[in-house]
Formats: structure tokens, C-alpha cells, sequence
């Protein structure tokens, strides 16, 4: 008995073994590391290949992370935070997405019987996913794919990408350090570092024309804080300045709908006599803003930054001229 556990500990062992070095190794190394002959390393090998998707080349072992099957175990109210988070995926994306449909089948499966009406709205999100009406945008699918598994392994990506419809592909390696959605504009952005010319770059997911995963290796920084970049963000927009403050004031008939809702971390509010509301809050990039506002129509009044507020103010005056004729 004791043979048998200590033989399924190794076997553990390896598996997390080979998880930790996604380059894969030799058996040599990995006897060494275990603490047993080649031999047995070799059989080792062989017995979880038969339920771990293990590759090989040049003499080399390792596992295929993207197909990896990872369990999970969760109770009812942590199903229903995930259903709730597959519930805005499915609602702030306008594309096809077979892997997210997958997983929400899964763990459909997985709540039959203890959740069974939590279950039943996963499987319809996940038809929502799968939707013929969806969007169907192959190289789209191709470039989140290879960003996932390049990020997931620590390995640099050579692309093309198209700032502008009609403008030129530029080619750069590039090494993604954190995939962002974006719900506003139905997408994904990725923040990373890019080789020539190098700097850190936020790059449109639909803006990249072809990818290349490379066996070239990184790590992220230990410097990068990708959700304090994002913290004074209104949606994906920073900058390496300062944040500046916004300051609104909404009208009376609109500002219980404001306070429902926190829109901005640190946001302060302040009712007026006259029934309006002043909201306060420190933005990374206020431009982004613009939809927002103008989406309040006259029920909005931009304070500060005075630039945003001839901006909005502009915007609306052309608005006008539209709709006067």
C-alpha cells in the first residue's frame, strides 16, 4: 500500500514537475529531480501521458498547457459569481467564442444536480455564445488563442499591426503581459512589451492582422502592476501622467440613477439644494469619458477639466445643427 501512494505521489510530482517547466525536460533531468532511476522516470512518463496531454520533441517532455484539463471545485454562490460574470461576457461581446460556450457547459455539467436552475441558464448563455448571429471572425479567434497560450507560457508573439484601416502593418515581437476586455467597445486589449521600437504598448486584439507565437522566452516584471495601471481608468485608457480630475454635475431628475451605480473607484458625490448632484472622481485618460457624458444628453454638465468641457460642449452644438434640420 505504502508503494502504491508513494508511486502516485511521484506521479504528482511529475505532473506539477513538468507544469513548472513549460520548455520541457529531459528524462535524465527528470530522474534527477525525482529522485529515481531513468528507467522509472521513463515509465513515470509513459503513465501520465495516458491521462495528461504530454508532448515530446528532441528528446524533451512536457505538457500541452492550453490542453490541459485543470479541476475545479466550487459551491453554489461561487457558480452563481461565475454565471453572473459569463452573463456580461456574453452580453459585451458581439463575437463567436467556442471556448467560453465550452466552459459554460462544463460547469452546466457540474451543477445538474445541485444547482439545476443555475445550470439551465448557463447552458442558454453558452447558446448564446454559439450563436449563428454572432459574429464569426477567425483571425480574431486565431489572435486571442495564440495571446492566451503565449501569455499562459511565457513566450513572445511576432505580429502585424494595423493602427488605422487603411494605414500600414507595422511587424514587432511582442510579449503579452495582461488581457484586458473592454465591454464599451465590444473587445479585448492586451498591455505589453514590444521589441522595435521598444516601450510598453496596449494593443487592439481586431487591430492585430497576423500573429506568430515564438519560442522565445520572458517574464513580466516585477515592476508591472497591470490592475494599478488600470485603477484611475475609466475603461483601458492610462497614461504615464498624472490622472486628472473630472467634475460633473447632473441634474435632479437623473441623479438617483447616478448614485446607484459606482462608475469610478475613490468617485465622490455631493447633493445640491436644488436637487442635482455634483460627482467627483480622478480619471487616468478623461476622453474616454466622452460616450458617457454625452450618452446623459443635457442632463449632464462637464465642470472641470475645462478642456473636456468645450469638447463636450462643441459636440453637442454640432449634435444640434444635425438634428435643427
Amino acid at each position: 500500500m505504502e508503494r502504491s501512494a508513494s508511486k502516485a505521489e511521484r506521479l504528482l510530482q511529475l505532473e506539477r514537475l513538468l507544469l513548472a517547466f513549460p520548455e520541457g525536460l529531459r528524462k535524465a533531468e527528470i530522474a534527477r529531480r525525482l529522485g529515481v532511476h531513468r528507467a522509472t522516470a521513463a515509465r513515470y512518463v509513459d503513465e501520465i501521458s495516458r491521462r495528461v496531454p504530454v508532448w515530446e520533441a528532441d528528446q524533451y517532455f512536457g505538457i500541452r498547457h492550453e490542453d490541459y484539463r485543470v479541476n475545479v471545485r466550487l459551491n453554489v454562490h461561487e457558480a452563481m459569481a461565475l454565471h453572473m460574470a459569463a452573463r456580461l461576457m456574453a452580453t459585451s461581446t458581439d463575437k463567436h467564442n467556442p471556448h467560453a460556450a465550452a466552459a459554460l457547459r462544463k460547469l452546466s455539467q457540474a451543477l445538474q444536480t445541485v444547482a439545476p436552475l443555475v445550470s439551465a441558464h448557463l447552458v442558454a448563455s453558452a447558446a448564446v455564445m454559439d450563436d449563428k448571429a454572432r459574429r464569426r471572425d477567425p483571425l480574431y479567434l486565431e489572435v486571442l488563442e495564440t495571446l492566451t497560450r503565449a501569455w499562459a507560457e511565457g513566450r513572445k508573439v511576432r505580429l502585424g499591426y494595423q493602427k488605422a484601416p487603411e494605414g500600414p502593418v507595422t511587424v514587432c515581437c511582442f510579449a503579452p503581459y495582461f488581457l484586458e476586455p473592454y465591454a464599451l467597445g465590444h473587445t479585448t486589449y492586451v498591455i505589453g512589451w514590444r521589441d522595435d521600437p521598444p516601450g510598453e504598448r496596449t494593443l487592439k486584439l481586431e487591430r492585430i492582422r497576423h500573429i506568430e507565437l515564438l519560442a522565445e522566452r520572458y517574464e513580466v516584471p516585477a515592476s508591472f502592476d497591470a490592475l494599478g495601471k488600470l485603477s484611475n481608468a475609466w475603461g483601458i485608457w492610462y497614461t504615464g501622467t498624472d490622472p486628472q480630475e473630472v467634475v460633473l454635475r447632473f441634474q435632479a431628475c437623473v441623479a438617483g440613477r447616478v448614485v446607484e451605480t459606482q462608475w469610478q473607484p475613490g468617485e465622490r458625490t455631493a447633493v445640491q439644494p436644488d436637487g442635482s448632484l455634483v460627482w467627483r472622481a480622478w480619471v487616468a485618460e478623461p476622453t474616454e469619458m466622452k460616450p458617457w457624458i454625452r450618452g446623459w444628453g443635457p442632463d449632464c454638465e462637464v465642470l472641470t477639466p475645462g478642456w473636456l468641457r468645450e469638447e463636450i460642449a462643441e459636440e453637442m452644438r454640432r449634435a444640434a445643427q444635425v438634428y435643427a434640420g
